[in-house]
């Protein structure tokens, strides 16, 4: 049976960013992936994951800066773009762009108030209903290829990649971990990270963790979320004045979008409903069908505050959100086994720093802030 000194489970983008950061390190390291890298069943594919800094929280906003520092990093030595540039507005009754605004002051990031009026004249293909907050350091993130970018820059550094390796448990006890997959392969691995995303809460029982520590775990939501493309009114003008993201949170509803980049064949905006998904126990329940009910009160949300779109979508699709009851990520190591669960759907923007972190849990040489460690979770992200 083969050895090795760390074993990271799941290929998407935190798991990528663990490998990448550990390999760099100079550490021995395989890569397990159910599937493939990025694949359609997992959180981290297609082109289009917002990249932002607005954040009510002044604790995300600056790990949001530290976490450019990481895809700055990785554009350079991967020689790829892999955020795209279109700014941002956060609007509405809930979302409070004035706190938001606070927090982004706070860490001198470059943003703009604007009444419902200006905001209008700028954005036409918009309809504001509060005061708008816009920040252009936002972005799009190209999820594929920088997973693509960060397994690509792992194997460079000695990393071993197994496609096509589903775990089913992982067994033993610190400095001598047994990993089975669900075809009876089976890995040695002194460390592991499972960074298994909505796999995760079918995993939990068949890790050999502490009780005592797996009864600080919070509850994981898995949901199937699902988003739609819709095509640009005016094709003209969205060429020479491209769409920002958007955030939109007033009671009883909160809705996002962003260009669709390769995702929506470049000629539309992806947009959906914030946790309008169906709850399913794990990513292993997932069908990939579309609620139609949830599709009416997307194009009916459409027809009424984006005036720019067709509201008549010619794309759909679903992907996973993971989340934790506070929003707040999980990043705790407890006798040989890392959980890394940067989830709750805000999670992408984060993923080279995740990486850092959960290479310094594995390895004994840092740690994360208080605020993902099991025993004193509970702050609140509320993204």
């Amino acid at each position: 049976m083969e050895s090795i000194e760390y074993v990271v489970v799941g290929a998407g983008l935190s798991g990528a960013a663990t490998a990448w950061q550990l390999a760099a390190q100079g550490h021995e390291v395989a890569l397990l992936e159910r599937s493939t890298p990025a694949n359609n069943a997992g959180s981290s594919h297609g082109s289009a994951r917002i990249f932002r800094y607005a954040y009510p929280s002044e604790f995300y906003t600056g790990l949001v800066k530290e976490a450019k520092a990481g895809w700055d990093e990785l554009a350079n030595v991967s020689g790829k773009q892999l955020i795209k540039p279109t700014g941002a507005v956060d609007y509405g009754t809930v979302r409070q762009p004035e706190r938001l605004a606070a927090a982004l002051s706070a860490h001198g990031i470059d943003h703009e108030l604007l009444s419902p009026t200006d905001a209008q004249d700028r954005w036409p293909q918009i309809a504001f209903d509060t005061q708008v907050l816009w920040h252009p350091g936002a972005g799009v993130i190209d999820a594929h290829e920088s997973v693509a970018a960060m397994v690509d820059q792992a194997v460079a550094h000695g990393a071993q990649l197994h496609t096509n390796w589903a775990v089913t448990s992982i067994s033993g006890s610190e400095g001598a971990f047994i990993l089975t997959s669900d075809d009876g392969r089976s890995l040695r691995a002194g460390n592991v990270v499972v960074a298994a995303g909505g796999w995760l809460p079918q995993l939990l029982d068949h890790l050999s963790l502490p009780s005592q520590w797996l009864a600080n775990m919070p509850a994981l939501e898995v949901r199937q979320e699902q988003a739609y493309h819709f095509p640009y009114a005016d094709v003209a003008r969205q060429s020479g004045s491209p769409w920002p993201t958007f955030i939109h949170k007033r009671a009883g509803w909160e809705a996002y979008g962003l260009p669709g980049g390769r995702d929506a064949g470049f000629r539309g905006q992806k947009v959906a409903e914030y946790n309008g998904g169906k709850v399913l126990p794990s990513a292993a329940y997932q069908d990939g069908l579309i609620d139609p009910v949830n599709r009416r009160r997307v194009v009916e949300y459409v027809e009424k505050y984006l005036p720019g779109l067709i509201p008549e979508p010619y794309a759909e699709t679903t992907c996973l959100f993971t989340n934790t009851p506070t929003e707040d990520f999980i990043l705790d190591r407890t006798e040989g086994i890392t959980i890394v669960s940067p989830c709750s759907g805000h999670g992408a923007k984060f993923a080279p720093l995740i990486g850092q972190f959960a290479a310094d849990l594995a390895t004994g040489t840092g740690t994360a802030a208080d605020q993902f460690r099991l025993a004193t979770a509970g702050a609140g992200a509320r993204s």
